[in-house]
């Protein structure tokens, strides 16, 4: 577990009497990008909250560089390096475009390969640095976006966490989208990216885990899928 930037071991979470993650184990290489996949319901964004600590696992490990964090606070994990690209944005709309990125400013820790700052963000989206004093809710769907993923750069993080950044977009944005996510990879950024379209995940990725019903049916990576012709429809519905 010590080798991967993030690990779950046997992860159980609960809504209630609902048993939503029912053992659920993976891992994130440093450096690497790991797709997760699912129906809608299957506990991907569960499994989200519960790395970042909105909600507290039954039992299991979660490991963020071989150090447990499982159950704490979701600002120790925050500063221990993870960051949340939330479902839907939520973006700060009454704060210009400058003010959200200031907000969640964070100095590295350690060493970063790639320091981030209100210039190197303004450098990899041009498009906020024309609108830095802009009100954040006039933005474009695909601006709030990149608003969301340079926000969520700014507080330096070991480990980004991306829940499904390309819902809403058309299609030329997604690709921008994308693009961005891979050049964030070729960085050296560890990566969990949680989407809905299995062909953006597969393009991408190193390794995938698909979800179903609270449990990891599929454990594997894009070219696997490919070489054993693994029915992705048969997990997803569709592909």
């Amino acid at each position: 577990m010590a080798s991967d930037a993030l690990a779950l071991d046997g992860v159980d979470a609960y809504y209630g009497d609902s048993h939503v993650l029912q053992q659920v184990s993976l891992g994130l290489a440093e450096g690497h990008l790991l797709g997760l996949l699912g129906r809608n319901g299957a506990g991907k964004t569960t499994c989200l909250s519960v790395i970042v600590g909105l909600l507290a696992p039954r039992g299991g490990r979660i490991c963020l560089f071989g150090e447990e964090v499982a159950g704490a606070a979701p600002e120790a994990i925050a500063a221990r390096g993870v960051a949340l690209v939330p479902q839907g944005r939520r973006i700060f709309r009454s704060l210009t475009v400058r003010e959200n990125l200031v907000v969640a400013a964070h100095r590295p820790l350690g060493a970063a390969r790639f320091p981030w700052s209100l210039a190197s963000v303004f450098e990899t989206f041009p498009r906020l640095s024309e609108r830095r004093h802009q009100s954040a809710a006039l933005l474009s769907g695909g601006e709030q976006q990149m608003l969301a993923i340079a926000r969520a750069l700014m507080s330096n993080p070991r480990v980004l966490l991306m829940d499904e950044p390309s819902e809403g977009l058309a299609p030329q944005i997604v690709a921008e989208v994308m693009a961005t996510i891979r050049k964030l990879k070729d960085q050296g950024l560890s990566i969990l990216l949680v989407e809905q379209n299995p062909r953006l995940v597969m393009d991408i990725a190193d390794d995938i885990v698909i979800l179903t019903s609270g449990r990891v049916a599929v454990g594997t990576t894009p070219a696997a899928v490919v070489r054993e012709t693994v029915d992705l429809g048969q997990h997803l519905g569709v592909f």
